[in-house]
């Protein structure tokens, strides 16, 4: 019902910048949350920031404060993932993800609908 297609994956060095996004389609109206995350080879789905789309609370992990921002834009249902002072740690697959019901935006369950990820690769 909600498709999510996410693009701005690439290889950096360290202490560089990247912005991803993430547009959404489908039944956009019914997004209550949105956010992102990401999953090196051998680790768990880590969650790195959410919001949720009506009243604008925003959640940062705690790897990721101060070095990211998450922002959308309402007119291209369209959230953004700004990555600043990248680590090689910060590298791994980021998903865009989104749900539609009243959950906390910290947790997994909130989010059903995901995209097919993209590869950031942040070298030493």
């Amino acid at each position: 019902q909600i498709q999510l297609v996410e693009s701005g994956g690439g290889l950096v060095q360290a202490g560089d910048s990247l912005r991803l996004s993430c547009a959404a389609s489908g039944r956009t109206f019914n997004i209550h949350v949105m956010g992102w995350f990401r999953q090196a080879p051998g680790k768990e789905r880590e969650f790195v920031c959410g919001l949720i789309w009506s009243g604008g609370y925003i959640y940062y992990g705690d790897s990721v404060k101060g070095r990211f921002t998450i922002s959308r834009d309402n007119a291209k249902n369209t959230v953004y993932l700004q990555m600043n002072s990248l680590k090689p740690e910060d590298s791994a697959v980021y998903y865009c993800a989104a749900g539609d019901g009243d959950y906390s935006v910290r947790s997994r369950i909130a989010y059903k609908y995901w995209g097919q990820g993209t590869q950031v690769t942040v070298s030493s």
